[in-house]
């Protein structure tokens, strides 16, 4: 459609008017238009002129010719004639409301004129009928699809779709839920692989220190070697922890394991715990187990392995040891009173007073009770045989802080060592020499597996193997030799005589490889018996 601002800006000049067009126009103006419109079709005939002004607006200089007669038409000025077009422009374009009604409108609106200017013709033959005739109404609903209002749907269907659109979200929510617990799962599998990549690099050699915490009791920071015992623990590269211990004067171990969960990881305690006693308590125990052994009881308290176990009892999941500091002191001045006794009854001194008062001087030191060294030693190996606690006999406190370090050390490479020192199987070797030997296509390399073999049984050298090598380089043909042999007792001394060479040069000896071992072959190659020993009679 062409634009209204376009064709009205045209329609307001004056255009000239020509002299063969009068002419034509006043020969038009004698003949009356037949067709008659009453009322009601005055808007219709409106109508029908705004459209034709419409499609004016395409057709601007398009002059209209009637066939009939020129002198029946009035003659109208062409510029009266677009002035009128202009206002049927005016008013119709008021009544269309916006551009997608107006194309349907149009359309319509044309059919209404060619039938209105059919009729017109017509008319002008004389037909009286045709002045008669309606016209139809100009109308866009009825040939407008996009005026026709959508069919209604019923209560059935609209719950069947809204139960559709509630099965579709339900299902996109159960999706994203389902893929938020994978990516979780997910998440989660990673940072266990984390940490258990994390636990296995903590438990290295080179590792395993920095992980350590050591727990020392406050009682034994207050003690002459504290401070020493805290820069060593330092120095050695791993944590120190200051808290008060279920044993009194001791020392424990944790290990931060890492974790999954947390970012520092977890600490799990040590079985191992070492304990300070002092030379007082430690002499006074030994003392009440020699009463006990003597006279098969104790006035003055519970002895030394009674002791213990009652401390085991109550942590049954430690792994207790003891050490003792400077228990040679005891031991000196012990041997030093001794002697000074021995020299006041050989010079035969009397002086009863002085003696009294040099009693009553030194009472004090001489509170501890006399204990030698070996009821010291025949103590220890008691205790050691019945409830498994060692006992450790150190002469300073710079002694004392390098055995809590070593210990450190040892208790963070036990795990490592135990893992490495685990095997398939109970008999196999797990060392260099029994790392295996390679045999390729040719068969080299199957002298020393024989020769292996060999040394693996009880108190066999490499000479040995070598000189048995000698003779017989393959398992079959040591085979063939036994059958060979008439008897048993054949069989079993054929290796016996056997020469092993040791040595190179002047300094070479040699030595037979005896019964003993020539016997432990026979069983192995012909024995059916799964259950007999190498070293049983046969």
């Amino acid at each position: 459609m062409g634009s209204y601002s376009d064709s009205t800006s045209d329609l307001d000049e004056e255009l000239p008017v020509f002299d063969f067009l009068s002419q034509v126009s006043q020969s038009h103006t004698e003949k009356p238009d037949p067709v008659g419109l009453d009322g009601c079709d005055a808007e219709e005939a409106a109508k029908f002129t705004a459209v034709k002004g419409i499609v004016g607006k395409r057709t601007a200089d398009v002059m209209m010719i009637s066939s009939d007669s020129d002198d029946d038409a009035p003659y109208v000025p062409l510029a009266q004639r677009l002035k009128q077009k202009q206002d049927n422009v005016i008013t119709t374009s008021s009544a269309v409301t916006n551009g997608k009604d107006a194309e349907p409108c149009l359309t319509s609106n044309l059919s209404s004129f060619h039938k209105v200017r059919t009729t017109t013709n017509r008319a002008s033959d004389g037909s009286e009928d045709s002045a008669a005739l309606p016209l139809k109404p100009l109308s866009c609903t009825e040939t407008s699809p996009a005026k026709r209002k959508p069919a209604k749907r019923s209560a059935e269907e609209i719950q069947a779709s809204r139960e559709e659109a509630m099965r579709r979200r339900q299902a996109r929510e159960g999706q994203q839920r389902d893929k938020g617990a994978l990516r979780q799962e997910q998440e989660r599998q990673k940072a266990e692989r984390r940490a258990l990549a994390e636990a296995a690099k903590a438990l290295r050699p080179e590792e395993c220190i920095k992980h350590m915490v050591v727990a020392v009791d406050p009682a034994l920071l207050q003690l002459e070697g504290g401070g020493t015992l805290l820069a060593s623990v330092q120095a050695l590269g791993c944590s120190c922890a200051i808290e008060k211990q279920l044993l009194p004067r001791s020392v424990s171990w944790m290990r931060r394991t890492p974790c999954a969960q947390t970012e520092d990881g977890v600490c799990e305690p040590e079985a191992h715990v070492v304990m300070q006693m002092t030379v007082d308590d430690f002499i006074t125990l030994i003392h009440n187990y020699i009463q006990e052994e003597r006279q098969g009881r104790s006035d003055s308290g519970p002895s030394l392995s009674p002791w213990v176990q009652e401390r085991q009892r109550r942590h049954p999941d430690k792994i207790l040891s003891l050490v003792v500091i400077d228990l040679e002191k005891y031991f000196r001045s012990n041997k030093s009173q001794s002697q000074k006794r021995f020299r006041e009854a050989v010079a035969g001194e009397e002086q009863g007073g002085g003696k009294a008062k040099k009693r009553r001087k030194n009472a004090a030191a001489e509170v501890l009770p006399e204990v030698s060294r070996v009821e010291v030693e025949e103590a220890v190996v008691h205790l050691q045989l019945h409830t498994g606690v060692s006992v450790r006999f150190l002469s300073t406190w710079k002694d004392f802080s390098d055995h809590i370090t070593m210990t450190t050390k040892a208790v963070a490479e036990a795990p490592f060592k135990r893992e490495r020192d685990k095997t398939g199987f109970s008999f196999h070797l797990e060392s260099e020499w029994a790392g295996g030997q390679k045999v390729d296509k040719s068969g080299k390399g199957l002298l020393q597996v024989w020769k292996r073999q060999i040394q693996q049984l009880n108190r066999v050298s490499p000479d040995m193997a070598s000189a048995i090598l000698a003779a017989y380089p393959s398992p079959r043909l040591l085979q063939k030799a036994y059958g060979l042999c008439n008897s048993d007792r054949e069989k079993i001394a054929l290796l016996s005589d056997l020469l092993i060479r040791r040595g190179e040069g002047v300094t070479s000896t040699t030595r037979r490889v005896g019964p003993e071992l020539s016997k432990r072959l026979f069983l192995l190659m012909n024995s059916r018996d799964p259950e007999q020993t190498l070293d049983s009679t046969v």
